[in-house]
């Protein structure tokens, strides 16, 4: 799935969800990095391997909410991401490092 792809899936996703302003969707977004954060500091419990198939699962789908929010209000803001991506990828190679 491209990053237009990405950006469709929320526009159609928005579609059927209640309407929300541009401080709501950022609201969503910090909330969903947060419970992304709690996920990744489970790692550090790990008891057996069945644990960390449920957690990997977990951060996962929570990566899948910070992704869909930013996609969210990327189109809420009229952002291509795919050029954003592209540009900003341009500037990091040719960006110092060190």
């Amino acid at each position: 799935m491209s990053i237009a792809d990405l950006q469709e899936h929320a526009k159609e996703l928005a579609a059927i969800l209640p309407e929300t302003t541009l401080e709501e969707r950022m609201l969503y977004l910090m909330s969903e990095v947060g419970e992304l954060a709690m996920e990744v500091l489970k790692l550090r419990e790990l008891q057996n391997q069945d644990d960390s198939d449920r957690i990997l699962d977990s951060i996962g789908m929570e990566m899948y909410d910070v992704v869909w929010n930013i996609c969210d209000l990327a189109n809420k803001l009229g952002i291509d991401l795919q050029h954003s991506f592209d540009r900003k990828a341009q500037l990091n190679k040719q960006r110092d490092w060190h």
